[in-house]
């Protein structure tokens, strides 16, 4: 570790106060806003990581390297060099939406790839811990910046639309559940022509759900988790949420629509095919 806490602590108080991260933090109280109001981060659920990378010359990424060193789940080469503005261990949304900066922390990977430093500018605070679904993270990121994908922001939430719908004995499969989704709002196909990839359900935090979310991934920007919610990929925070949303009302049009009693009708697949043709997909 270089220099004293006091030195680490004025450093780390630099990078939060970095302007260039001022819109991101605004972002990042927003959407947490919105996530605490929809009901789908009760609790200290839901959790986001972003890659700000960019925004850092190389020169202050070089100058994170004194910041206590520890060892990662796995190795991720791809992220090696990197730095992430994560979600807190433990804390909820409706406190980030408040006060962002408080409730986050930074996250480098080092040269090696298989280790980081956390970044936070009180070491008292539970932020200083990432998110638990960290694992998931960081492999999905690693396959963003591989993949030299337009998306940096990797955001998890538990939408109740979605979570009931992957309660439904009709809807545990990637055919069913894109076609009711597509076939309740046209808009649907619009934002995400690819539909959404489809988890059976595993622990949350683990290797083995982070692998399957990044095979998910490979081919969706949302994947969906049976019985526990969905993780969304996006060029923003907002954009992320927007991939969310989108999926969320069809699913909660379609529950609607069975609320009267009756089958909702849904897009037949003429018209689907006819969405596509007009869109080019």
């Amino acid at each position: 570790m270089t220099g004293d806490i006091n030195d680490l602590l004025t450093r780390a108080a630099e990078i939060f106060r970095k302007k260039e991260l001022e819109p991101v933090f605004l972002q990042v109280a927003e959407t947490s806003g919105f996530l605490w109001e929809r009901g789908w981060a009760e609790r200290n659920a839901g959790n986001f990581s972003i890659n700000v990378t960019g925004l850092f010359t190389g020169q202050e990424l070089d100058r994170i390297s004194g910041f206590p060193c520890f060892p990662l789940y796995r190795n991720y080469p791809g992220l090696a060099g990197t730095l992430f503005l994560v979600s807190g261990s433990g804390t909820r949304m409706r406190d980030i939406a408040k006060n962002p900066r408080e409730f986050v922390c930074f996250i480098y990977v080092g040269r090696s790839g298989n280790a980081c430093q956390i970044i936070d500018g009180n070491p008292d605070n539970t932020a200083s811990w990432p998110t638990s679904e960290l694992a998931t993270h960081m492999a999905v990121q690693q396959q963003l910046v591989q993949m030299k994908a337009p998306e940096n922001v990797v955001l998890h939430a538990h939408v109740t639309e979605l979570i009931a719908l992957t309660q439904l004995p009709p809807f545990k499969s990637e055919e069913s559940v894109n076609s009711l989704l597509w076939g309740m709002h046209p808009e649907t196909m619009q934002v995400l022509p690819g539909g959404a990839g489809f988890i059976p359900f595993d622990i949350p935090g683990t290797e083995n759900i982070a692998m399957a979310t990044l095979k998910g991934f490979g081919k969706h920007k949302v994947v969906l988790w049976e019985k526990h919610g969905c993780m969304a990929v996006g060029s923003s925070l907002a954009d992320a949420f927007d991939n969310i949303d989108i999926l969320a009302k069809s699913a909660k049009i379609y529950f609607q629509c069975k609320s009267t009693g009756m089958e909702p009708q849904g897009l037949t697949n003429a018209q689907l095919k006819e969405i596509r043709e007009y869109l080019q997909y």
